[in-house]
């Protein structure tokens, strides 16, 4: 398959680790953003390619594992509503709420259907002028589009009954509250290909600049976490900083103009809290008040729900790299698939849930 089999050549990854193993004279620690990354990394045993010296820590971009739990629990209290359809993508059926989460909802009577797409929930809310109907919108830049053309397309058609529970984050902050923190380690960058084919890699140069890292845009298949690996350490070890795009077949340094477009028309930025992390400052999309009536929280008058994280759960400590899957107590043991204490065990881009998918316990 063209653009995928040629960047899962196991002969080029080999070149390309020796490359490595060439570069790294001293350690060096990089964060890969994007869950999916993550488990490109472990599922074909990348990150054992790599040199000793070199450390690979898992960022925050899962989407739904940064959906703080407040968000799960207003949209539980939204889909207890007998008159409501309540719709997501499949991810965030399995998360845990403080006590519930969605599908158990659904299990015990809760009009609950997972979609593909957003624009999915507006044909439901054509189909069903009697109900309202309701979408989690969840998701990173890459997502965030679409969610805004659902809104876009329905204060288009006048649709009174559709709504969207909005929880979109984006990378950039998140990256500053990384390299900002007293305890970061984090010295490079693997930035997310798909966040950047949307957005343009131009908002990072800023963050590059101020905080003196490098940070190489990337791919997802190996033969592209490899060579983005290889842009960043040359980087580390040459003591540059500044922005490199190994993902030059998607992404531009503009990135898709029109998406961006449609974004500042529907959304605007917003404080936003990271489940286990915490308020990150204008980091989330709100609905504009143009939009607002589109806003399910307010709509179901929800968003006075709060929450407080289970304090075993370490998940804000593996989003922010401090600290691996492996490294909690309760991996593996208490906390597992089925029996999730917090997001990235149950999230198929979850950090967690590849170091378990994948037996990876060190």
């Amino acid at each position: 398959m063209r653009f995928v089999d040629e960047f899962r050549n196991e002969a080029d990854v080999q070149a390309l680790a020796q490359a490595i193993g060439g570069v790294v004279t001293r350690p060096w620690t990089l964060m890969e953003i994007c869950g999916g990354q993550t488990h490109t990394l472990i599922k074909y045993g990348l990150d054992r390619l790599f040199p000793e010296q070199v450390t690979l820590v898992h960022g925050p971009g899962c989407p739904v594992c940064v959906t703080p739990l407040e968000l799960i629990d207003r949209a539980i209290a939204i889909a207890r509503r007998s008159e409501v359809i309540f719709t997501s993508f499949g991810d965030m059926l399995r998360v845990p709420g403080s006590s519930t989460d969605l599908l158990s909802v659904k299990a015990q009577g809760a009009d609950v259907r997972m979609l593909y797409s957003p624009l999915d929930a507006l044909k439901l809310a054509r189909a069903n002028p009697d109900r309202p109907v309701v979408f989690f919108a969840v998701g990173f830049e890459t997502t965030a589009p679409a969610n805004a053309m659902a809104v876009w397309q329905a204060e288009k058609e006048g649709l009174e009954n559709f709504s969207i529970l909005c929880s979109h984050v984006l990378v950039p902050p998140a990256m500053e509250a990384v390299l900002g923190s007293p305890h970061n380690r984090v010295q490079g960058f693997l930035a997310a290909g798909h966040v950047c084919a949307v957005m343009g890699y131009h908002e990072y140069l800023p963050i590059a600049e101020k905080y003196r890292v490098p940070v190489v845009v990337t791919g997802f298949e190996p033969v592209d976490l490899m060579q983005g690996a290889h842009m960043l350490l040359q980087a580390l070890e040459e003591g540059r900083h500044g922005v490199e795009n190994q993902y030059a077949r998607v992404v531009s340094r503009e990135g898709n103009v029109p998406a961006q477009r449609l974004l500042r028309e529907v959304f605007e930025p917003c404080d936003r809290p990271w489940r286990g992390i915490g308020v990150i400052p204008q980091s989330g999309y709100a609905l504009r008040p143009k939009y607002a009536r589109f806003d399910a929280g307010k709509r179901f008058d929800v968003d006075g729900i709060t929450a407080t994280e289970p304090a075993e759960c370490i998940a804000g400590q593996i989003l922010q790299g401090l600290k691996k899957p492996h490294e909690c107590t309760a991996f593996g043991g208490r906390c597992t698939p089925e029996h999730p204490l917090g997001a990235p065990m149950v999230s198929s881009e979850g950090a967690c849930a590849a170091y378990y998918h994948y037996a990876r316990v060190r």
